[in-house]
């Protein structure tokens, strides 16, 4: 019996033990697959590993080795030329394709192509960092130029915040096959490998901080304008840079023949200016920049959209803005954005500056922007881009302190170029203390003198002028703004630009004659690229390319024209 009772008791413990475990067993591998999601959610966010961070942040590879590994995917250029300096970082002692010690400091070899390498040459590729006046204020620059072709006309490319001409490398190629054209790429000043000069505004009051905000990239892009004898060019800028495109277009008239913008920050009123329902703030604002997923973001397309179609969020928005729930009221607007990011942007807080701060973490920090940006591209493209962001956010801190000056929380202009845009190509070419459309001013020489203007703008930009000469007022140009199918920017407010430059167009000319009418060249147009976000140069760059090209056609029509009636008008007179 009492081996028969111990059976039993034998029996009922592992009767017991067969029902529980299968239990215990999933609640030990729930808890396992929880930890693992707690420790994965940093991973998702920022998926560079600890490893490969750490040795990224240790070799310290730089903007010149970066760059110059970006700029070997241009199509027909596997060595581009790298000159060495950037600011004041060092070479990388990380080996490259190129021996970049080797290179002049400031300017490197050029590299030619051939038409036995290069389908679509001869070219010419430079790369140098072009000096201007002041202590540590140089700009580097990338070009390239058909060998054997006069140079007709001039592309000038700007970035965007924080970013480097090197984000342009799907586009160089494409471009430089327009006959007669030589094309630019700028880093902004402090930003980018030109250098860094420390950032300072003495402004008191709130617009005059602004303007000289704007005036210390504009009056550098203008100095380096007068150092390389352009009297007029083709002005394309992607985002901030496409701001300071619109800032440099009123400050200094005259020597714009197109202004193409790209996805331009800081066209809007401000972000309440749709009063029925709104996106959410991770649906509409900068949050997107970091938040989208490219390679979604192009997959989901709608392939069967026409190529003048738009997902745009803002645009979308808008189209809700008359729509009424059933109860008769509007949708409340979107809340505000948080207190404490409005605090942090106030600030001045630099994004960068947590890069710099968090050390051997900085490399996973910038994959988390890098790994969604660039999911689209070829994994070694996309590689070499994150390596040359890293880079160049690690640098140390300049213009990139200009962004809580000119932007409020979102990306909002303080000083919307919806109040200003209209009088781009309708300024008078006199010296301006800032970019400030003139509107109905008098029609004498004058300006009022800025004692805030930079030795750039003293030196180089402002001549002097017979103040009982009556003023010439521009006769108006191109602008084209260009915005992705999936853009977190605003399209509306680049619809209502356009509205805008028109209508001034239609006042400036009520009481024009017709010979005045005739030599008029104002237009706006807003363009949509397809399947691209809010980096319509590197997301769509083949339809880009060919809006790009199809533009510069239109400038060497017009310039043509141009010169015909002004040799005209001197044989008449």
């Amino acid at each position: 019996m009492a081996t028969s009772a111990s059976s039993g008791d034998d029996l009922r413990d592992r009767s017991q033990h067969s029902q529980q475990s299968p239990l215990a067993s999933q609640r030990a591998k729930d808890q396992a697959a929880s930890e693992a999601n707690q420790r994965g959610r940093f991973a998702q966010w920022f998926p560079l590993g600890a490893k490969e961070g750490f040795n990224q942040w240790w070799a310290g590879l730089s903007p010149s080795t970066t760059e110059h590994r970006v700029l070997s995917y241009i199509p027909y250029l596997q060595q581009p030329p790298t000159h060495a300096q950037t600011g004041s970082a060092p070479i990388s002692a990380v080996s490259s394709s190129v021996d970049l010690g080797a290179q002049s400091e400031h300017t490197a070899s050029p590299v030619t192509t051939t038409t036995v390498t290069d389908p679509h040459g001869p070219r010419r590729w430079n790369s140098q960092m072009v000096q201007l006046s002041g202590k540590n204020r140089a700009l580097n620059e990338f070009s390239v130029e058909r060998v054997g072709e006069d140079v007709e006309q001039n592309l000038v490319m700007l970035h965007g915040y924080g970013a480097g001409l090197g984000f342009f490398y799907k586009n160089f190629e494409g471009l430089s096959r327009a006959t007669g054209w030589k094309l630019y790429a700028l880093d902004l000043l402090g930003m980018g490998r030109s250098t860094r000069p420390p950032f300072k505004i003495h402004a008191k009051d709130r617009e005059g901080k602004i303007t000289e905000a704007e005036n210390w990239f504009i009056d550098a892009l203008e100095e380096w304008r007068v150092k390389k004898n352009i009297d007029r060019f083709t002005l394309l800028g992607h985002s901030l840079g496409g701001y300071m495109a619109v800032a440099y277009a009123l400050k200094y008239p005259g020597h714009l023949n197109k202004l193409i913008l790209a996805s331009p920050v800081g066209i809007p009123e401000d972000p309440f200016a749709v009063s029925a329902e709104m996106p959410e703030p991770e649906d509409s604002t900068m949050a997107n920049e970091f938040t989208q997923d490219q390679g979604a973001t192009i997959n989901n397309s709608n392939s069967n959209l026409p190529r003048t179609a738009d997902n745009n969020n803002f645009l979308n928005a808008r189209s809700k803005a008359g729509e009424t729930s059933s109860s008769g009221t509007s949708t409340p607007p979107r809340r505000p954005l948080p207190r404490w990011l409005t605090y942090l942007w106030d600030a001045n807080l630099s994004p960068f500056s947590f890069v710099r701060w968090s050390g051997p973490l900085g490399p996973r920090l910038v994959s988390g922007w890098t790994s969604r940006r660039f999911s689209h591209l070829p994994s070694e493209e996309a590689q070499a881009l994150h390596d040359y962001s890293y880079s160049l956010f690690r640098q140390s801190g300049s213009g990139e302190y200009a962004l809580a000056y000119v932007l409020a929380p979102g990306a909002f202009a303080r000083s919307p170029l919806i109040r200003r845009i209209q009088g781009v190509g309708r300024q008078y070419i006199r010296p301006h203390a800032g970019p400030i459309p003139d509107a109905d001013a008098p029609k004498k020489s004058h300006c009022k003198a800025s004692s805030k203007m930079s030795d750039a703008s003293t030196a180089a930009s402002v001549p002097a002028t017979d103040s009982s000469a009556p003023a010439v007022r521009e006769s108006g140009i191109p602008i084209v703004l260009m915005y992705g199918e999936n853009d977190w920017m605003d399209i509306a407010g680049g619809y209502a630009a356009e509205e805008k430059i028109k209508q001034e167009k239609l006042r400036i000319l009520a009481d024009a004659s017709e010979e005045e009418r005739r030599r008029d060249n104002g237009s706006a147009k807003v363009v949509v690229i397809h399947k691209a976000g809010h980096h319509v140069y590197l997301d769509g760059a083949e339809q880009f390319n060919e809006i790009m090209l199809e533009e510069m056609k239109d400038v060497m029509k017009r310039e043509m024209e141009r010169k015909s009636r002004d040799a005209d008008q001197g044989r008449l007179s």
